[in-house]
C-alpha cells in the first residue's frame, strides 16, 4: 500500500535511532571520478515546494531550505535499520558536511537536508534528537518532517521518491519502509542537477559535483558582469 493509506493510520510515536558513528560497509568505487569542472552537470527538474516542519514544528515552504545555496538532499526515517539505506546517507552526508567545512569557498554556499518520509512518527521533537548528533561546525544541515502524509505526499512525487510499506487488515505498518535510496544535488536555484543511488552514493562524487556547480555560478557571474 502506498505511504500516504499507511502513514496515516500508524499513530504509535517511537524515538529516533541515535546517529550511528560506525561507517556501514562501503561499496567499493571502482571508479575514479572526472576533475571539478571538467565536465557539466544538465538541468533536471525543479524541486517541489510544499511546507515542511522544522525541529522546532515551525511550518516553513521548503523553498527555503532549497534555494540559495547548493543543496544536498536526501528523504530518510529515523528509524531505519537498513545499512545500505538511510543510515549509509547519513555518513555520506556528515562526510561530506565535514569536507564543505573545510573549504573556504565552499562553506557559505552549501546546505544539506533531510527531510524524513515517516511523518506520523518523525514528529518534530524525534527530527530534533536526530539533528543532535550533527553539531554545528558552519555548513547548514536542516532536518525537516512534515505534519500528514497528504502534504508529504507531493513532494516525494515531485522528486520521483517511491515509498512503501506493509501495513496489516488495519492499515498499521507492520515493517519498515521499502524505498530506493536517492540523494538529490540541488543548484542555488533550487534545480535539480544530479540524483545519486547507493551506486554513486559517494563524497568524492558529490564533492566534485558540488565543485563543478560553484564553478559554474560563478563563470555565469562573470558574463553577467
Amino acid at each position: 500500500m502506498l505511504l500516504a493509506a499507511a502513514v496515516a493510520a500508524a499513530e504509535v510515536v517511537v524515538d529516533a535511532h541515535e546517529p550511528d558513528d560506525t561507517v556501514p560497509a562501503a561499496v567499493t568505487m571502482d571508479f575514479v571520478p572526472p576533475p571539478a569542472g571538467s565536465y557539466a552537470l544538465h538541468a533536471i527538474m525543479p524541486a517541489p515546494d510544499g511546507p515542511v516542519l522544522d525541529p522546532d514544528g515551525r511550518r516553513l515552504p521548503l523553498s527555503r531550505f532549497t534555494a540559495g545555496k547548493i543543496t544536498l538532499l536526501g528523504f530518510v526515517y529515523t528509524s531505519c535499520a537498513d545499512a545500505r539505506g538511510c543510515p549509509l546517507a547519513y555518513q555520506v552526508f556528515r562526510t561530506v558536511r565535514h569536507r564543505a567545512a573545510e573549504d573556504a569557498e565552499l562553506r557559505d554556499h552549501v546546505r544539506l537536508v533531510s527531510l524524513s518520509f515517516d511523518p506520523a512518527r518523525d514528529r518534530p521533537a524525534v527530527m530534533r534528537h536526530y539533528a543532535a548528533g550533527a553539531p554545528p561546525n558552519g555548513v547548514e544541515w536542516a532536518f525537516l518532517t512534515t505534519d500528514r502524509p497528504r502534504t508529504l505526499v507531493p513532494l516525494l512525487d515531485g522528486f520521483g521518491q517511491d515509498v512503501r510499506i506493509e501495513v496489516d487488515a488495519h492499515d498499521r505498518p507492520t515493517g519498515p519502509f521499502a524505498h530506493v535510496l536517492k540523494v538529490f544535488l540541488l543548484d542555488e536555484r533550487a534545480i535539480v542537477r544530479e540524483i545519486y543511488t547507493t551506486a554513486y552514493l559517494f563524497p568524492e562524487v558529490i564533492m566534485n559535483d558540488i565543485k563543478t556547480l560553484r564553478l559554474e555560478h560563478r563563470l555565469q557571474r562573470k558574463v553577467v558582469r
